[in-house]
């Protein structure tokens, strides 16, 4: 894709580092949270520039959804993230960015791209963080770039209500299974949660988390799942898309459940429930603020892909989001090919 460009427009930047031993699992595959957390912080950089660009009122851009991303390669301990990031769209009131990570090796300089990504932000005032702030517009090279942009900015849009009216208030009970009683590669054997008071180090200046810390939360989750079902070195393969439904406030505690919903031979998909509680304003009740849907594979020692054990389903509802899963595995196979096929 061609980029538009236009004076009022912030730079595309790039963000570069090494990547340590606490980036990565205990085989050296750097987490696929660790890489969400830099393509957001990327991403939040260069639309809060955009979005301050003109005069009026100083914002900061708020992350709202992140479209489907693919992990094509793993990286690597020791490797250089190079993450790049720019503005290819803009409505009224939200900024699309397109981030890409390529990971370096500093021994003999090879680079190779691991991640492609497409993040929308929405800018809030800083004076009232309930207040929307309209977003420049950027100057496109054609009025079929403009139109593209469009199309992807309604597409999104759709989807995200369509999320939200089917899961976005409704909080699911978090149990602790039994995992003496639970059988074997069943979904309450590798069910899994954990519980992060927000603090300030993960918010932004308006006193919101981070997106990035809060996709970093849930890819530890899924992969706790995915580590459970397996017993083995398990990496993130795919993140299907994200929606941001509320905003976290400094203070809540966050409940991050994940459970696994759908095998294929060599994959699993795991759906991932952000909950906040505010202890602050504990009358509002608790509320759903993220999901999503992480698939993640199994390595053996050498790196390579092993079968992944069948989920075994034990009721009619497991049943269900089972089949929900594979008709997913089966459109994004569907859309893998096709656009290799298109790359020919």
């Amino acid at each position: 894709m061609s980029v538009p460009r236009s004076p009022s427009a912030a730079s595309p930047i790039q963000i570069c580092r090494v990547m340590r031993p606490d980036d990565a699992n205990i085989v050296g595959n750097v987490h696929g949270g660790t890489i969400l957390k830099m393509i957001e912080e990327a991403g939040g950089i260069i639309s809060t520039r955009h979005c301050n660009t003109q005069p009026g009122d100083r914002c900061v851009a708020a992350l709202a959804r992140v479209e489907r991303t693919d992990f094509l390669y793993p990286m690597f301990i020791g490797e250089v993230a190079h993450v790049s990031a720019e503005i290819t769209y803009t409505s009224k009131h939200s900024v699309e960015v397109q981030v890409n990570v390529l990971a370096e090796n500093i021994l003999t300089g090879a680079k190779k791209v691991t991640n492609k990504a497409t993040l929308w932000y929405v800018p809030f005032s800083l004076q009232n963080v309930d207040k929307i702030i309209e977003v420049p517009p950027i100057e496109y090279t054609n009025q079929e770039q403009e139109e593209e942009g469009k199309k992807r900015y309604e597409a999104q849009k759709m989807e995200r209500l369509e999320t939200k009216e089917r899961n976005g208030e409704k909080i699911w009970p978090v149990i602790s299974p039994d995992r003496q009683t639970k059988g074997t590669f069943t979904v309450g054997f590798s069910q899994s949660s954990l519980i992060h008071l927000v603090g300030p180090s993960d918010c932004t200046l308006l006193g919101f988390v981070h997106g990035g810390v809060t996709m970093k939360l849930m890819d530890e989750v899924a992969g706790i799942v995915a580590a459970r079902h397996c017993k083995t070195n398990i990496v993130t393969a795919s993140v299907d898309a994200i929606n941001f439904h509320r905003k976290i406030k400094k203070g809540c505690i966050l409940t991050v459940s994940g459970r696994m919903t759908f095998t294929s031979k060599k994959s699993m998909e795991i759906e991932v429930f952000v909950d906040a509680d505010n202890l602050v304003e504990a009358d509002k009740g608790n509320y759903r603020a993220v999901t999503a849907f992480f698939t993640y594979i199994s390595l053996d020692k050498e790196g390579k892909p092993l079968p992944v054990p069948p989920l075994k389903l034990e009721n009619e509802e497991e049943q269900k989001r089972s089949e929900e899963g594979e008709a997913r595995y089966l459109q994004n196979k569907a859309k893998r090919l096709s656009e290799k096929e298109q790359q020919k």
